[in-house]
């Protein structure tokens, strides 16, 4: 499923409809996160069983403040709605590692 941005009026009623979602916390000014974004997208096609959103913290405060973020990139875990853990990192292994630890591993191709 592609990635959906979310803002202020759209994340807690998004997620809350969402079993199970990972959620990139970024801003426009930082590097690592413009340079993960791409990768984020196509990831959220390799996981068709998770939803995956993308929150510019800067345009979202109301959002960025239920979690505590210590570093950017910053991507948050959620399973029906709560948040279970989060996770600051710029590279995919160390990113797919954490979504199929929540989620369980990428389907097959076919």
């Amino acid at each position: 499923m592609p990635a959906i941005d979310l803002d202020d009026t759209t994340f807690a009623d998004t997620l809350a409809k969402s079993k199970m979602a990972i959620v990139d916390f970024h801003a426009g000014w930082c590097g690592p996160c413009i340079l993960f974004k791409p990768k984020f997208k196509r990831l959220s096609n390799s996981y068709p069983h998770v939803s995956f959103f993308l929150v510019d913290g800067e345009k979202a405060p109301a959002a960025r403040s239920t979690v505590t973020i210590d570093n950017l990139p910053f991507f948050a875990v959620y399973r029906d709605g709560q948040f279970l853990e989060g996770l600051s990192t710029a590279e995919e292994e160390p990113f797919k590692a954490f979504v199929e630890r929540h989620f369980g591993a990428a389907p097959a191709a076919p």
